[in-house]
């Protein structure tokens, strides 16, 4: 006889028909998903440098040139009927580089402090997970169904980005604490984050979430340790060598994803 548990358990997988799971529009929370996801935010960053001074777009050129990018990418990615691991990452990889340029925008052309960008881009993101939920009742990103809930979703991680980007130059520049140092930091609260999930039982949408918007200063951390010279405490290894092999990387898992699909259901 099976348990209430398991009873539970079997009615709920029920949910996840074959319909269902193609409607979902985001991949599976494996550990593809948080190496791309990284890499994707070291892109964002080193990408965005070589754009804005490699090529001499210089930050405002850079910027328009990226968010029209960005909006095309959006654009096919909502209009596509199911999880595409190409545009899906694509987009994500996209919105990494509009959000540091957006963070750096402030910061160089408008001249806003960091500290308060970050408080900005903090309550930014509050307040759209919290109209996010007051419309749909969940946060969940295994719940990416609808336009709406997709709309939330990329508005979320835009902020996530620009939070990170912000939070990341004001612990690395603002408080000299340096690249390394500043990834250390970052990559040990992502680990009390999983311990706190997986030890003491934290919700495993919050704990995704703060594990999400972690790990973007991480990536910028470690792309300007990577990129910058060593006179500024960083490897010197340019921002072209950084940003081609972290893309094509992503490209590979990509490809091996959209071949296997081990970030999709599978019923």
């Amino acid at each position: 006889m099976k348990s209430r548990r398991g009873l539970a358990l079997e009615q709920t997988g029920s949910l996840f028909s074959n319909e269902h799971a193609i409607r979902n529009k985001v991949p599976q929370v494996t550990l593809f998903f948080w190496l791309i996801k990284m890499m994707s935010t070291t892109v964002g960053e080193t990408a965005a440098d070589f754009l804005n001074f490699n090529l001499n777009w210089g930050l405002t050129n850079t910027t328009l040139v990226m968010s029209g990018l960005l909006l095309i990418s959006l654009y096919v990615q909502v209009s596509a009927k199911k999880y595409v691991p190409a545009l899906y990452w694509l987009a994500v990889v996209l919105i990494s580089v509009v959000g540091t340029l957006i963070s750096d925008n402030l910061a160089d052309n408008l001249g806003v402090p960091l500290e308060l960008s970050t408080v900005l881009f903090a309550s930014a993101l509050l307040v759209t997970f919290v109209v996010w939920y007051k419309s749909e009742r969940t946060l969940s990103i295994h719940s990416i169904t609808t336009r709406r809930r997709e709309a939330f979703y990329w508005l979320t991680i835009l902020f996530t980005f620009a939070l990170g980007t912000s939070a990341g130059d004001l612990v690395a520049e603002s408080l000299n604490l340096g690249y390394f140092v500043s990834a250390l930091i970052f990559a040990a609260v992502i680990g009390a984050v999983a311990l706190a999930h997986y030890r003491f039982k934290l919700n495993a949408v919050t704990a995704f979430w703060l594990a999400y918007i972690l790990t973007r200063p991480l990536g910028a951390s470690l792309g300007d340790y990577l990129s910058q010279p060593r006179s500024e405490g960083g490897l010197e290894l340019g921002t072209t060598s950084t940003s081609v092999t972290f893309v094509v990387i992503i490209c590979g898992l990509v490809v091996y994803l959209t071949k296997t699909k081990k970030d999709q259901f599978v019923l």
